[in-house]
């Protein structure tokens, strides 16, 4: 398939009164046209840092993209998305490639109606008049299964439920039938039933409007029922890249065997305890200079206090940052 989106070494800095925080530390990953890719990490770990940074919504200052390469096939053929000006960056977000935020009670502005706000949209980058704005608004709404649209369409946020503001950002985020939506942590909130539901939701909106999803979350029990292919993120690095079914079956990097380890599994023959992983995650406040994992790792060894592990190609589309062959259980050559 088609590349939509190619990143190359993206790495995005904050310069604060403490001293610089090294957010992201050289992102490399691409998407395909249709693909939906997941982004696992522990908080901290850079995973919506790196989506604001290519859609420039990093706060500046103290935020700065450094360096890197944002490569989108949109409606104006590849652009770099960190070349372009505010005034285009804002054509490129809604319009081609939606963002749902995490927390949908701040991103809904509370004095304008929910239709209002979906109207907004269409206008601003369809150029609908008021009217055929408001017709699309209306179908948006039972698209994604909010019932008694008309009614619904002249509430506020606060009338809504948590799951019932999200369906509204997400309506937000597919009205101009955009190439991409970034999906921040679309269930952290929500009881699972309603997890359930959004999942649901964006399965079936992917396969009617063909887009190509990155979807961020802690949770690695989401992404099995949902993604093509994972990008487990660490210290601001991406640690392992694979095909779903192939990170369930054969994780190769420490962390992402220990991600595994900590999810309760209801198909297991016997019970047996979770996995904790000891200590912290690294001080992004100090630059990295050997494996950001090294300190919580029980295979870590000389090399991996000495250099930063590249992505090493282990199978067919699987790549993971370690020196330590997981499945040999050696150091690996070279």
């Amino acid at each position: 398939m088609p590349m939509i989106l190619e990143v190359k070494n993206l790495i995005t800095k904050f310069y604060t009164l403490d001293g610089v925080v090294n957010a992201v530390n050289g992102v490399s990953f691409d998407l395909e046209e249709g693909e939906l890719l997941a982004i696992v990490g522990e908080s901290g770990s850079g995973k919506s840092v790196t989506m604001m940074s290519l859609l420039g919504l990093i706060p500046s200052p103290p935020g700065k993209v450094e360096s890197g390469e944002a490569l989108f096939s949109g409606l104006d053929g590849q652009q770099d998305l960190l070349k372009l000006s505010p005034q285009e960056l804002r054509n490129v977000r809604g319009g081609q490639i939606g963002f749902v935020f995490q927390d949908p009670i701040s991103t809904l502005n509370p004095i304008m109606t929910i239709g209002e706000q979906i109207s907004e949209t269409l206008t601003r980058h369809k150029g609908m008049t008021r009217e055929e704005a408001r017709g699309q608004a209306l179908q948006l709404l039972a698209q994604v299964g909010i019932p008694d649209p008309e009614l619904r369409y002249k509430s506020y946020p606060f009338q809504f439920s948590g799951g019932m503001r999200q369906r509204v950002v997400i309506a937000i985020a597919i009205a101009c039938t955009p190439q991409m939506i970034i999906a921040d942590e679309q269930t952290t909130a929500l009881d699972v039933t309603v997890q359930a539901q959004i999942v649901e939701l964006f399965k079936r909106l992917r396969e009617l409007l063909n887009v190509a999803v990155i979807w961020i979350t802690h949770d690695l029990g989401v992404v099995a029922g949902i993604a093509d292919r994972v990008l487990v993120m660490y210290g601001g690095r991406p640690a392992e890249i694979a095909l779903v079914d192939d990170l369930y079956e054969r994780p190769q990097h420490p962390y992402t065997v220990g991600l595994l380890g900590a999810l309760p599994r209801l198909d297991a023959e016997e019970s047996k305890r979770l996995v904790s992983i000891k200590g912290t995650p690294p001080d992004s406040l100090i630059p990295l200079q050997h494996c950001p994992f090294a300190w919580r790792c029980q295979f870590a060894f000389e090399r991996c206090w000495e250099e930063i592990p590249p992505l090493i190609a282990v199978g067919d589309q699987h790549q993971t940052a370690c020196f330590y062959d997981m499945e040999k259980g050696e150091a690996r050559d070279g």
